[in-house]
């Protein structure tokens, strides 16, 4: 009788249907890798014990704040105030204390699912493609992102600024702060800042919004512009009006228009 002779190529079977084992339950393990870093990054919104808050979990939003329409910001001593413009919305406010700031920017989400730990990896992303380096840390307001990114600099050269973005997700909001200045470079001196941040109140609205649209803002009744550039001496007088707040807040300003980083 004659066996029949194995090809050269031909691999035994035991071998064949271990390889195939093998290879599913690699597959299997990178499809519950997936599913567990979907889950990591669409957790449902965390509490919220310090703010920042909800409309409807305040009493008086405007006490001690500055109605932005979608925002109630907090007004401190020796603060300025500056909005931000995309196209004919405004949709950002800016805090400037000294030699830090903290820009606000409120968006739509979801009603059961916080969208900032997809949020985070797609801004880390963005700023390693520009050539910059991000850390992901905790920090006081949570899980934030440290980064450095390239900016151009005076002389035509590019340089690195320090930041760190921050966020917070809530009942159909979600709230990012970007720092910048001191407070980015030595974070233990942002206390003020990150107590701005977690006072504020957002309005999201009963009107339908997709997730990640931004929820705009508006002036308040008495402010008016000062656009950058304009010189105020120290009793306050400018070459333009200016609209002084309660709480602290100096002078309301146009900052330079922005795209959206999201």
């Amino acid at each position: 009788m004659f066996g029949r002779r194995r090809k050269r190529n031909e691999e035994p079977k035991d071998a064949v249907e271990e390889t195939t084992a093998s290879e599913a339950s690699d597959e299997a393990g990178e499809e519950a890798a997936d599913e567990a870093e979907a889950r990591r990054v669409r957790l449902e919104p965390a509490p919220r014990p310090d703010g920042p808050w909800d409309l409807d979990e305040v009493g008086a939003p405007g006490e001690g704040r500055v109605d932005l329409g979608g925002l109630f910001v907090p007004g401190v001593p020796g603060m300025e105030l500056r909005v931000e413009v995309a196209g004919d919305a405004i949709v950002a406010a800016t805090v400037v204390l000294k030699d830090s700031a903290i820009q606000l920017q409120a968006f739509a989400a979801p009603r059961r699912e916080g969208i900032w730990g997809e949020v985070r990896e797609e801004i880390a992303a963005g700023i390693t493609k520009q050539g910059g380096s991000i850390e992901e840390t905790e920090g006081p307001l949570g899980w934030e992102l440290r980064a450095q990114v390239p900016v151009p600099l005076p002389d035509g050269k590019r340089g690195l600024q320090v930041v760190r973005f921050v966020g917070v997700d809530g009942p159909r909001w979600f709230l990012r702060g970007v720092i910048s200045g001191h407070g980015a470079v030595q974070p233990q001196a942002a206390g003020l800042l990150e107590q701005i941040f977690r006072d504020t109140v957002v309005v999201r609205g009963a009107s339908p919004m997709a997730p990640r649209d931004p929820i705009v803002l508006k002036l308040p009744q008495d402010a008016q512009m000062v656009p950058d550039g304009v010189k105020q001496d120290k009793t306050g007088s400018t070459d333009a009006p200016v609209s002084r707040f309660a709480g602290g807040l100096d002078k309301l300003r146009r900052g330079p228009e922005t795209s959206e980083v999201r």
